[in-house]
């Protein structure tokens, strides 16, 4: 097991494209750490840096006590788990295991033990001599799951690992490497463009912007208190509500609380703490009509068309909502639920 330190990193393509902007990632030894983003944020171009897969145009990535910058990807301990599982189809589960430990020349009892070991510990066993064709999209990937773990490496790294998968078995999977990870207490970079499986992953999440660091954090902390209107937006779903105070100030009889700062021209305000009922502290009124009400299991997702504001308010409602669509509603922005914002910077503010 091992550190990774990234320090000042970029990678520039031909035509002067950059892809990482200057860098800076600490991820301390054992712990899992998900990048986020969305497509082309530099994600998977961080991850490949990591991995020897890309060369890294100026910088420095460190694992453990040394610098990588120069080493080839076999040279960096380092195991990784593709989301299109790369298995060899001609071997079987255990030949696809023993491989990597064979090219290493590792002695022939010690591939036994660590092949039935990473076999015992992700429930593959009565696995080991069929051919991949054999096996479901889940059990492949425990496979190469095991073909990682097996090398007992200093870090894994996990790119999308599971966007093959259908909904359910995703489920299963994060709950699977969750519980592996914290078994082998291994550091690992994990990355994802699905916010329901950073959330739930991480020790620590990074969310990415154009190849740049927007906030890095638990993820219970970049729900509740996002540095920027970017990751207001990205982190939760449905996403955070936002408006403009000088539009808030024209609508007939309100008042905005005290506790907005001067600095802020935008504010915004989870779907899930907007109120159907007048709350005791200060607060926001809004009044609109009812758009469209999505059922999503025990909750509803509720889209007002608000008056005097050109925007949809989204509203997450526990159970029904007693009114339909067309009807007319009110609701409450409680000013301890408010995250403020400066439209001009992106940035938090307090």
């Amino acid at each position: 097991m091992a550190s990774i330190k990234i320090s000042s990193v970029r990678k520039v393509y031909p035509g002067n494209v950059e892809a990482i902007s200057d860098l800076n990632l600490d991820i301390s030894d054992g712990e899992l750490v998900v990048l986020v983003g969305p497509s082309g944020c530099g994600k998977s171009t961080l991850l490949r840096m990591i991995a020897g897969l890309e060369s890294i145009t100026a910088g420095e990535v460190r694992i453990g006590d040394k610098v990588v910058n120069k080493l080839e990807p076999a040279e960096r301990d380092i195991a990784m788990v593709f989301q299109n599982y790369a298995l060899y189809p001609h071997m079987s589960v255990r030949q696809n295991l023993e491989y990597g430990l064979k090219n290493r020349r590792t002695p022939k009892a010690e591939i036994e033990q660590r092949v039935n070991e990473a076999a015992r510990i992700l429930e593959i066993t009565r696995f080991l001599d069929r051919k991949p064709r054999q096996l479901s999209g889940g059990q492949r990937q425990r496979v190469a799951m095991g073909r990682a773990i097996v090398r007992q490496p200093k870090a894994f790294l996990f790119d999308e690992p599971l966007s093959n998968l259908d909904a359910k078995l995703r489920g299963q999977m994060r709950i699977e490497i969750k519980r592996l990870q914290r078994s082998l207490k291994t550091t690992s970079v994990y990355v994802t463009h699905d916010q329901l499986e950073a959330m739930t992953l991480a020790d620590r999440l990074v969310v990415m912007n154009a190849g740049r660091i927007e906030q890095v954090g638990k993820p219970v902390d970049l729900f509740e208190r996002p540095a920027s209107l970017f990751v207001a937006g990205f982190i939760g779903s449905p996403p955070m509500n936002i408006f403009e105070l000088a539009t808030l100030r024209q609508l007939p009889g309100t008042t905005l609380p005290a506790s907005i700062p001067a600095k802020a021209d935008l504010v915004g305000i989870r779907p899930e703490a907007l109120r159907l009922e007048e709350p005791a502290e200060p607060f926001i009124a809004l009044e609109g009509t009812v758009e469209l009400i999505e059922p999503v299991g025990g909750e509803s997702h509720v889209y007002v068309n608000l008056n005097g504001i050109e925007t949809l308010a989204t509203v997450v409602v526990q159970g029904r909502l007693a009114e339909g669509e067309g009807s007319h509603i009110k609701l409450f922005m409680p000013a301890s639920a408010l995250h403020s914002f400066v439209s001009e910077t992106g940035q938090r503010v307090e």
